[in-house]
């Protein structure tokens, strides 16, 4: 007989809230930040950079399944690098430290203009499982099509950062043609600016100048000057207590302390890095004899100049002009083996013997033997005597020689490509450019095969890319030209200048001359010149 069955008791179980369930990982709520950033400190975009934050902050805080980790927000700061940008750098460090799982970005723009960066530090938080979302592009970097979309939209936004760099520079020029003044007084000693961006003297630093100039020209030296200036607790126009030989020298050759002005003496060579370079007459320049009041005369600034020409060439200058030389010896680094290729290094033979000889031998055949280079050391006498012939030689025939030499520049000069060629190059550019963009807009509204889109953007970028290196070897050949007309000119100078032979070998004449020796034997060398040119010296 079955037996009954026992009615069964159940018991609730209270619902215990997740953090204290041993053993289960509770749900955690995603770390979410957002970047900002303003490209000026103009009002207007300071309410700008401060609507970003305000924005940001009540965005994520809405969202129940994101925690706010931190608002990083960059203002003043140009866009093109990341370098000097602080609470970006302390982002991407957090994001290595755990901190983050997801960053919110207005655009492209505002996270980087600099493919390079954009690409590197968007990889490195792929890695990471750290995703970017810039609303803007409805780009989330963790998606598969991110990294494609995101080359060639952050390619765009390089251009353009050019363009912006472009028009600025183009303002900038304007303003020079006009006259109008581009001086950071901030740390220039002795000047300050009125409200019109005018200089004006500040009589309690233009003392410390005139000191300078005249202690210069009663014979101190950069270094006694500095060291006196030290001594008496005079302040740096930076505000510091260290003066050194490099701010004294840019004093006494700044226009600028006799009245004039000389604008555009540096110029930007990468819109990216902001990189500047000494202006040497790869662009025009902005003279303006009698611009502001001097704080000394023109006849003490000329005064000065000429004295330091004179010091320089006591100490072994290249035509009078105030730079020295690093090598010990003037054949240092410029004789080469005309059978391995290898630099010429100096020896002395017999050291301990007063009639000691001094030769330049092959490196390759010092260090590896005969087998390795068979080319036989050379005398240091021989090689001077050798550059006294061919400087001669040039003298004596000195307006043929020069004839050639200007020929040479006229040929230089022609060879320049054509003003068609440069624009039919940013015609193509620009084509290529409205293309990508038009492939995105159609990427981004799913009106085109994923296949077909990588293959098309595949083409265009890498089109774009090889007009962009065409445009970028036409640049680079016309500085190399550049280069070449201003050495001729200088040897065309130097020629004119000279009054007779050369005697006996000059350590500065064969600097100015000679940019390398090539020894095809011990009595046979090859001079090649600074402007290009090739002299062979056969010794009888």
């Amino acid at each position: 007989m079955a037996q009954a069955a026992t009615a069964k008791k159940v018991v609730i179980v209270p619902i215990k809230t997740m953090d204290i369930v041993e053993g289960i990982q509770p749900i955690l709520k995603k770390k979410v930040a957002a970047y900002c950033r303003v490209s000026t400190d103009s009002e207007e975009q300071k309410e700008s950079y401060t609507n970003q934050v305000n924005y940001y902050t009540q965005y994520i805080q809405n969202n129940l399944e994101w925690e706010m980790a931190d608002i990083y927000a960059d203002e003043g700061i140009t866009g093109t690098s990341t370098k000097n940008r602080t609470h970006f750098n302390r982002m991407i460090q957090d994001a290595r430290n755990g901190k983050l799982d997801l960053i919110l970005v207005k655009s492209i723009s505002r996270f980087a203009r600099n493919t390079l960066d954009l690409l590197k530090y968007v990889r490195e938080l792929k890695s990471l499982g750290v995703a970017v979302f810039f609303e803007r592009e409805n780009i989330n970097t963790l998606d598969t099509t991110g990294e494609v979309l995101l080359t060639i939209l952050s390619s765009l936004a390089q251009d353009e950062s050019r363009n912006i760099s472009e028009n600025s520079r183009w303002g900038i020029l304007r303003g020079f043609q006009n006259g109008k003044v581009f001086c950071n007084t901030n740390r220039f000693l002795g000047y300050d600016k009125d409200e019109h961006g005018e200089l004006v003297i500040n009589e309690k630093e233009a003392e410390i100048v005139r000191r300078i100039y005249e202690e210069y020209l009663d014979g101190k030296s950069y270094q006694a000057i500095a060291r006196g200036l030290m001594r008496d607790h005079i302040k740096t126009a930076a505000g510091g207590s260290r003066w050194w030989d490099s701010s004294i020298t840019l004093i006494l050759t700044n226009e600028k302390y006799y009245g004039a002005l000389l604008q555009q003496k540096t110029v930007t060579v990468d819109f990216l890095t902001h990189k500047r370079i000494k202006n040497k007459g790869q662009e025009q320049q902005y003279f303006i004899e009698d611009n502001h009041e001097p704080i000394v005369s023109k006849e003490i600034f000329e005064a000065v100049q000429k004295e330091k020409k004179r010091r320089a060439k006591l100490k072994g200058s290249v035509m009078g002009e105030s730079k020295r030389y690093s090598n010990k010896y003037a054949l240092s680094s410029k004789v080469y083996c005309g059978c391995c290729g290898v630099i010429f290094k100096r020896r002395t033979w017999n050291s301990n013997n007063p009639s000691k000889k001094v030769v330049w031998q092959c490196r390759t055949n010092v260090n590896e033997g005969k087998a390795a280079c068979a080319a036989k050391a050379v005398d240091e006498q021989v090689v001077h005597s050798a550059f006294v012939r061919l400087f001669n030689r040039m003298y004596e025939n000195k307006e043929r020689f020069m004839k050639t030499l200007k020929a040479n520049i006229v040929s230089v000069l022609s060879s320049k490509p054509g003003q068609e060629q440069l624009l039919d190059i940013e015609g193509q550019m620009q084509q290529l450019k409205s293309d990508l963009k038009e492939l995105v807009n159609l990427k981004l509204r799913n009106q085109m095969d994923e296949t077909v889109y990588d293959e098309e953007t595949n083409r265009l970028s890498s089109e774009l890319n090889e007009l962009r290196q065409q445009m970028l070897k036409l640049e680079e050949e016309e500085d190399q030209k550049e280069k070449i007309k201003e050495r001729i000119d200088e040897i065309i100078q130097l020629l004119s200048s000279r009054q007779d032979i050369l005697k006996q070998f000059d350590d500065n004449l064969f600097n100015a001359l000679v940019e390398k020796i090539t020894i095809l034997s011990p009595a046979h060398f090859v001079f090649t010149l600074k402007s290009g040119m090739s002299i062979d010296e056969i010794l009888d």
